[in-house]
């Protein structure tokens, strides 16, 4: 049962896998936002220029109906003069054309972005596959896709015998009414026409556009098996990261351990912690924590210490404060220098004494150790 829950796809797609997806040029498209961008490009640039165009057609209209006497006659002048209206024809529409384009070419911009992909254009010879055709024909996208379109001519559809049957009387009494009555009115009527069809658009567009967001992101979805595979190639595998810092780790032990007969000094617990000490008046601020360890790790820097002459202190206040405020490589708390001070001085006495004689140096026992560095003091 667990074997089947990790494959099913119930996780939601990771920023890799979204990003895989759009360099694959797969993200989620609204065809009916495209069509309603170019209507109301389109329909708005008519609206606007609307009178400049009635009276360029016109004029484009009365002069392709008027012929004089040398162009009648000689029937090679009509080539040039076809040119000629074609040309003023497009300039008349290149507003129109412009606008559409433009918005055509935008209006992708609104859901996801500009988006150009190489690999979308590359050549997939599955697709020429008759039966993976045949069975995307049938799938449960075109299915979808079907009723969409159903839908769609039926509520445009609908809209447009609304308001033909509204405006009959409107329509109709176009054909009783002269030239110049007509034209007004039937712009009138077709402005109309287009704003409740553009109306109809955007109840389609407010549907599509979720539903297209959605499906995207269906179709992207990731069972668990692939999250955590993906997982191991972005941040390598959990085990082999466990391994590569635990062999860290063992370095660091290694370094650590093989600096403990440098140290001038090991402060014990005496049993729980130890830190090894080390100071050089000319290269170091202050002394430095050179190894620490409890229990077992502590046991072995004090026979390592034991194995190299390294003067061995029990300071069990000291020894705390130490292991729990300080890391390796750095130097002590400016509020332990009086107390390791003092450490520092017996280790210096006793190495006179072990070299020249003398009097047996006494070892420090009340050392000034903060108690709020001493974790033992804490409540």
């Amino acid at each position: 049962m667990a074997e089947d829950s990790d494959l099913e796809k119930t996780e939601q797609p990771s920023q890799r896998k979204l990003d895989q997806a759009r360099e694959k040029g797969q993200v989620a498209r609204s065809r009916e936002l495209s069509t309603f961008a170019v209507m109301i490009a389109g329909g708005g640039t008519l609206w606007v220029m609307g009178e400049s165009f009635t009276r360029s057609l016109v004029k484009l209209l009365h002069n392709g109906l008027t012929l004089d006497r040398e162009m009648a006659f000689n029937t090679a002048l009509m080539a040039p003069r076809l040119y000629e209206l074609s040309l003023d024809a497009l300039i008349i529409f290149a507003p129109f054309i412009l606008a559409v384009m433009i918005a055509a070419a935008f209006s992708p911009l609104l859901l996801n972005g500009w988006l150009f992909s190489a690999e979308a254009l590359q050549p997939q010879f599955s697709r020429m596959n008759p039966i993976s055709g045949i069975g995307r024909m049938f799938s449960t996208h075109s299915l979808i896709e079907l009723v969409k379109a159903i839908a769609k001519s039926v509520l445009v559809g609908g809209v447009g015998a609304w308001v033909i049957w509204h405006y009959r009387d409107a329509f109709l009494a176009l054909g009783s009414q002269t030239a110049l009555q007509a034209i007004p009115q039937m712009g009138h009527l077709i402005g109309v026409s287009f704003m409740t069809i553009v109306g109809a658009m955007l109840l389609i567009v407010m549907i599509d556009v979720p539903f297209q967001l959605w499906d995207h992101n269906k179709k992207l979805m990731m069972t668990k098996e692939e999250i955590r595979q993906e997982a191991k190639e972005t941040e390598g595998d959990p085990q082999v990261k466990g391994r590569i810092r635990s062999l860290q780790r063992e370095a660091a032990r290694r370094r650590m351990m093989s600096a403990i007969p440098t140290a001038d000094v090991v402060v014990t617990n005496p049993t729980h912690y130890a830190v090894a000490l080390k100071y050089a008046e000319n290269g170091m601020r202050a002394p430095e924590v050179v190894a620490k360890g409890s229990h077992l790790l502590a046991l072995r820097i004090r026979e390592i210490a034991q194995e190299n002459n390294v003067p061995i202190l029990e300071a069990p206040p000291l020894a705390r404060a130490l292991h729990k405020h300080c890391e390796l490589g750095q130097t002590i708390p400016e509020a332990l220098y009086t107390a390791v001070a003092e450490v520092l001085a017996y280790v210096y006495q006793l190495r006179r004494y072990e070299k020249q004689g003398g009097a047996r140096p006494q070892r420090p026992s009340e050392l000034p150790v903060p108690k709020e560095l001493d974790p033992a003091e804490q409540p």
